[in-house]
């Protein structure tokens, strides 16, 4: 089963008596039973979670995501121009530190924008809508990565900048990280074949690409899908 998370709701709770609200306990709820995430993304960022409703399907998908056998694509709106392609390879550690481990994000620059306000130092504020291609799965990594290369994903408050941050609160009535996760491509864990979920656009990031004449279609956003197993894949 794949559901779109809204930004700002977690996927579980982290410990116990935790009291705030997180998606797995709203779906226990709505359908009277239990439900495995196969796996998880921020907090902050919106878009398709995969969840099992058994233990055997749970653990089929569980490993395809442990050994890299998922195509994830997200959309990012980040600060400045970045290149029109980019592999980030920088190695991190986790969130409670620890050995620095290997981490890829491949990512493609869809569209930019210049807004004629200042922001920082600079008299106008410069933007990329990017897609991006996680190769590995480390903690928070699409937006350490595109911190490390001054391209920091608006709306981070974690590792981003902190004066656009603010201009997209007060300019957009934005308060939410612009990081969506749109489409995941695996195997059904039944009958093998190669599947494909897409989301769409969450409404306040649709009406965003529109003020700034950015597409919304998912065909031109995600594109083709390249095959598993096949040119880019982990």
């Amino acid at each position: 089963m794949a559901v779109h998370k809204p930004s700002g709701l977690m996927v579980h709770r982290e410990y116990r008596g935790q009291r705030e609200d997180a998606l797995v306990q709203w779906l226990r709820d709505d359908l009277g039973q239990h439900v495995n995430p196969v796996h998880r993304i921020d907090r902050s960022t919106s878009g398709i979670v995969l969840f099992a409703l058994d233990s055997g399907t749970s653990r089929v998908l569980c490993e395809q995501f442990q050994q890299h056998d998922v195509r994830k694509t997200y959309l990012a709106v980040v600060r400045g121009y970045t290149d029109e392609t980019g592999t980030m390879d920088t190695p991190m550690n986790g969130k409670d530190g620890g050995p620095k481990r290997e981490a890829f994000t491949d990512y493609s620059c869809l569209a930019t924008t210049e807004i004629p306000h200042p922001v920082g130092p600079y008299p106008s504020a410069r933007y990329s809508l990017v897609r991006v291609h996680p190769k590995t799965g480390r903690w928070h990594q699409i937006r350490r990565h595109f911190n490390y290369i001054s391209h920091p994903v608006v709306g981070d408050t974690t590792h981003g900048d902190v004066e656009h941050n603010r201009f997209y609160r007060s300019h957009f009535g934005l308060h939410r990280l612009l990081l969506t996760a749109v489409s995941l491509t695996c195997k059904h864990p039944v009958t093998g074949d190669e599947m494909t979920i897409r989301t769409t656009l969450d409404d306040d990031l649709a009406n965003l690409f529109r003020q700034f004449n950015w597409p919304v279609d998912m065909d031109t956003l995600v594109g083709v899908q390249e095959r598993l197993g096949g040119a880019g894949s982990p």
